[in-house]
């Protein structure tokens, strides 16, 4: 288990109705759980990797990478406006307890994102957080910096969910929590999503007791996984490139 989940239930609970946590609205350096302006970042022999969900948080930088300290900790955030895709619901139910996001494909649509810059330590670890997702580069895209801080980019690295995108109506859903504009498809806040899940798939009638059994039954959360993903829009990336890990 990359790191350790809380013992109380109300945390337990906040944490997976947080997702996909507070940002902040401008590109930051992570360092020692705090964060600091970006000039004082190294870009220098670091993976740009796309967070399109939790991982443009501190607070889950911090969750996962709380273990390491000084410079080892430094993980520049870059924010940069993605174009083509949206940023929607993964059709997947983390071991936390919170419905993660992934990306789809939409013509027209740009989205903020958040570029973390990985040294190969900090990538490393990233890999074993990301269950359920593949890894791949996004080539030949438009990755323009938001705030005037870091690059622009043809090219990045990304997440890419397996088990496709949760559909409403038949349609994907977006992530309320993100910013972008000439969005398509109809936004949900994690409240509403989780709900959406549990009605359909409930293992308790109540939600909290619902999320609460998602994140300690690891059997019946894969039940509700494969269920999920037979349900699921399941699409190709123009731009995605599978990259062996």
């Amino acid at each position: 288990m990359p790191w350790k989940l809380p013992e109380l239930d109300a945390d337990l609970l906040a944490l997976a109705k947080g997702y996909p946590y507070e940002a902040p609205t401008e590109s930051y350096l992570y360092r020692d759980g705090r964060t600091f302006p970006i000039s004082q970042a190294d870009f220098a022999g670091r993976t740009p990797v796309i967070g399109h969900g939790s991982n443009r948080a501190p607070s889950q930088l911090r969750r996962k990478y709380g273990n390491l300290s000084g410079r080892q900790s430094e993980i520049p955030v870059t924010l940069a406006w993605l174009h083509g895709y949206d940023i929607v619901y993964s059709a997947h139910v983390t071991r936390y307890g919170a419905i993660a996001s992934t990306l789809c494909p939409a013509p027209g649509c740009r989205v903020v994102v958040a570029i973390n810059w990985l040294d190969s330590e900090q990538l490393a670890f990233m890999h074993r957080t990301e269950g359920f997702y593949s890894y791949g580069s996004l080539r030949g895209v438009d990755l323009r910096q938001f705030d005037g801080q870091g690059p622009d980019l043809s090219e990045a690295f990304v997440y890419r969910g397996d088990h496709g995108c949760l559909l409403k109506d038949g349609a994907p859903v977006g992530l309320a929590a993100s910013w972008g504009e000439n969005r398509p498809h109809r936004e949900m806040s994690q409240a509403e999503a989780l709900a959406l899940v549990h009605a359909r798939h409930g293992l308790v009638d109540d939600l909290d007791g619902h999320i609460l059994a998602t994140i300690r039954d690891e059997q019946a959360r894969l039940k509700i996984l494969e269920a999920l993903g037979a349900e699921a829009l399941h699409q190709d990336w123009p731009h995605f490139h599978l990259t062996s890990l």
